[in-house]
């Protein structure tokens, strides 16, 4: 008897089990995901940079500043409203914060596909029977046909994708990494923006030097015709020297308009970055400044902290990531997908009889789709999705060793741009000696003017290219924050 009574307890137990089995199946497949588990590659930075000695040997007249904000280390405030205006109004970034939203979208509405849906319906719809239809034609003999018809429904559905194979899991791994990816190019156009506002204001201000200079030469050049024509008047000069003094008056003249094109050429491109009409903020700039103290730049930490600070690099690590997760979305087409759907609904031709027990008609569907003859084409998705996160690998490399590229030809040009500014000053002022002794010389008939007009010349040389090698070295100095990730 004792066993007897046990065997309905067994059978109770087996049907359970029998039960649990298909569940418990589907949850230790849903633990495992297909496709390979992303881990980041390891990278072969070097420990230094080959030329952070020369950098850090540098005489810098400001401190190294944080790389967040880098342009506050020129202590010029017109700088600093500019870069500010262009982070704040630039279109670029402008477009790149939208794209991040989609990309944020895209993520959410991939995560969501792990999660059942569901749906509430509600429809009328009335029917003139045709009476030479398949009902119509049985109908029609049966006492009571109305031709006339209208139909009330209500139901609540919903359908579940069970993510077998883990397919979906990896396609929101996808998504995810992708919206990761947008938010770092974001930053790298917000490193970019701030670059390229500080390139264009220091070549404004390299270009108004210039000008500068070469107006002063000018009417160094007119006071010495002034000069040769009064010696000619009195007799002691010659037709010739007159004519040179004017040709070098007209070539110092020649130098201003490129100067001027590439003024205007920079400060319209100013606005353009803060986004506005050219023209619309050089007046702000009008008044030159000899403000380009360039602020000490700290490599301290080495070209592996590229991994974390420059955009590009992140972005190509998120794409990688991304790329890796895609062979999952590809490799989980082996396998089966279960999909479950119900409905609950009422369905009647009296609106008064739509909600009760004999109008309740619900339903459930249990689906099953695996592609198990489909010619190779599971396969081939596969191998384009290896393919892929193979060219992203290398992308990616590629991207580590530009950035560290990046930053050495900026720590060279930076140092050799100090270097030659110091030289071109010691030039600057041997000429100016030179040329002050030449006149002297030149008045008191010692020498001829050829001598003087030559001593100007190389003085107008030296102090244009000493100019142009003083914005060029704060340029450098820019283009080292960028190359840093400097900037957001």
């Amino acid at each position: 008897m004792p066993q007897s009574r046990s065997r309905p307890h067994v059978r109770r137990a087996s049907a359970g089990l029998a039960r649990f089995l298909p569940t418990l199946l589907a949850a230790s497949l849903a633990a495992c995901a297909a496709g390979p588990d992303y881990h980041t590659p390891a990278s072969d930075m070097p420990a230094a940079y080959p030329h952070a000695a020369a950098l850090d040997a540098r005489e810098a007249t400001q401190p190294a500043p944080s790389l967040d904000s880098w342009w506050l280390g020129f202590d010029d405030p017109a700088l600093t409203r500019v870069i500010q205006r262009a982070l704040e109004q630039n279109l670029d970034l402008a477009a790149a914060i939208a794209r991040v939203d989609q990309a944020r979208a895209a993520a959410s509405h991939a995560g969501a596909e792990l999660l059942p849906q569901a749906s509430l319906s509600g429809s009328v719809s009335k029917q003139h029977q045709s009476l030479e239809g398949p009902l119509g034609s049985l109908g029609k003999n049966l006492p009571g046909f109305d031709r006339n018809k209208t139909l009330y429904s209500v139901g609540v559905g919903a359908s579940w994708e069970i993510d077998v194979a883990g397919g979906l899991r990896r396609g929101a791994e996808a998504a995810s990494a992708e919206a990761q990816a947008a938010e770092a190019e974001h930053m790298g156009v917000r490193v970019l923006v701030a670059a390229e506002a500080a390139d264009a204001y220091f070549r404004v201000r390299g270009a108004q030097q210039r000008i500068a200079i070469a107006q002063q030469q000018v009417r160094t050049n007119a006071r010495l015709l002034e000069l040769v024509q009064l010696r000619l008047a009195d007799g002691i000069g010659a037709e010739r020297e007159r004519a040179q003094a004017e040709a070098q008056l007209a070539q110092t003249r020649v130098t201003i308009p490129p100067l001027q094109i590439e003024l205007e050429t920079q400060l319209n491109r100013l606005d353009v970055l803060m986004g506005a009409q050219p023209g619309t903020y050089a007046a702000e700039l009008l008044a030159p400044t000899e403000r380009m103290a360039v602020p000490q730049i700290s490599v301290a930490q080495g070209p592996a902290n590229l991994l974390q600070r420059r955009p590009d690099v992140i972005a190509a690590e998120r794409r990688l990531a991304a790329s890796s997760a895609r062979i999952g979305v590809a490799t989980a087409e082996y396998y089966p997908k279960l999909s479950l759907s119900a409905l609950l609904g009422f369905e009647s031709l009296s609106a008064g009889k739509l909600f009760t027990a004999s109008a309740f008609q619900p339903a459930a569907i249990g689906g099953l789709r695996w592609r198990l003859f489909d010619f190779g084409r599971v396969d081939a998705e596969v191998a384009q999705a290896k393919g892929a996160n193979a060219e992203a690998l290398a992308t990616y490399r590629k991207a580590m060793l530009r950035a560290t590229e990046d930053v050495e030809n900026a720590i060279i040009a930076l140092t050799q741009l100090e270097l030659q500014s110091k030289d071109l000053a010691v030039e600057v002022v041997a000429h100016a000696r030179a040329r002050r002794a030449a006149e002297d010389a030149y008045k008191g008939g010692a020498v001829s003017l050829f001598e003087v007009l030559e001593e100007d010349r190389l003085l107008l040389a030296a102090r244009d290219q000493q100019a142009s090698v003083r914005a060029d070295n704060a340029r450098a100095a820019v283009a080292t924050f960028r190359a840093l990730g400097g900037g957001w």
